[in-house]
């Protein structure tokens, strides 16, 4: 085990999706991603929690930042589907290449917008409902984090939720054994456990929410297993 690490704090490490790369090499990680989360019921928090907008006024427009290959917005175009629920969704990520290989998975059927831009630039050209992220907070610094928050809170009038990983030792050191076992791409080998020592903890989000604005009593910060840490905020209709 490295004892160099110090998961009592955030870690400044680099992921190599973050850095300049090919589309193909960015494909290749994507996909890894995505079959991570399938793998590890990533997405079961996200559901769970918007089961509970059923039955709210439609047609809901859900916003996923940091969408990467789309893989969760997909997921949930199919969840309104089968719930013949009536929803505008939108895909933005800051790479532009992302949201190119978001849009060739796309099936023919689908009506997600995909858009190219940094989150604090984007100006919603219609009301946002619901915002969404999955696998993108830690990418952020803690400042621009509370901006985050902050932006959520602002613009989306039903609620957000963001679905993140949680910093600790064992799911550091797994996660880094089980990615060269399952031969992921090699971003992913690297870039999943640095995900891990670059996540936050519930005293983390604690001091983020505080930070935006929001009180402890507005939002529920609950841990998922495997290593999944979810922040949900639910506005009154």
């Amino acid at each position: 085990m490295d004892t160099t690490l110090d998961f009592r704090h955030r870690m400044q490490l680099t992921e190599l999706m973050d850095e300049p790369c090919t589309r193909d090499q960015l494909r290749g990680c994507l996909r890894d991603v995505s079959r991570l989360n399938r793998w590890f019921l990533a997405y079961r928090p996200l559901f769970a929690w918007l089961n509970s907008f059923a039955t709210v006024p439609q047609p809901l427009h859900i916003l996923d930042v940091g969408c990467g290959n789309g893989d969760a917005l997909r997921r949930v175009e199919r969840w309104a589907a089968q719930r013949k629920l009536a929803v505008e969704l939108t895909g933005l990520d800051i790479n532009p290449d992302a949201v190119g290989i978001a849009a060739e998975l796309r099936p023919p059927a689908s009506r997600i917008r995909w858009i190219a831009s940094d989150i604090f630039a984007y100006a919603p050209d219609r009301p946002l409902h619901i915002v969404m992220s999955t696998i993108f907070t830690h990418h952020l610094s803690d400042g621009d984090l509370v901006r985050f928050v902050a932006w959520m809170e602002q613009y989306a009038t039903l609620g957000w939720f963001v679905n993140d990983l949680s910093r600790a030792v064992i799911p550091y050191h797994l996660l880094r054994i089980f990615s060269k076992l399952a031969r992921l791409h090699p971003f992913v080998q690297h870039d999943g456990p640095v995900s891990i020592a670059r996540a936050f903890v519930p005293e983390d989000w604690q001091r983020v929410c505080a930070a935006a604005g929001l009180g402890s009593r507005a939002v529920t910060i609950r841990p998922f297993t495997p290593a999944r840490l979810c922040v949900a905020r639910r506005k009154s209709p």
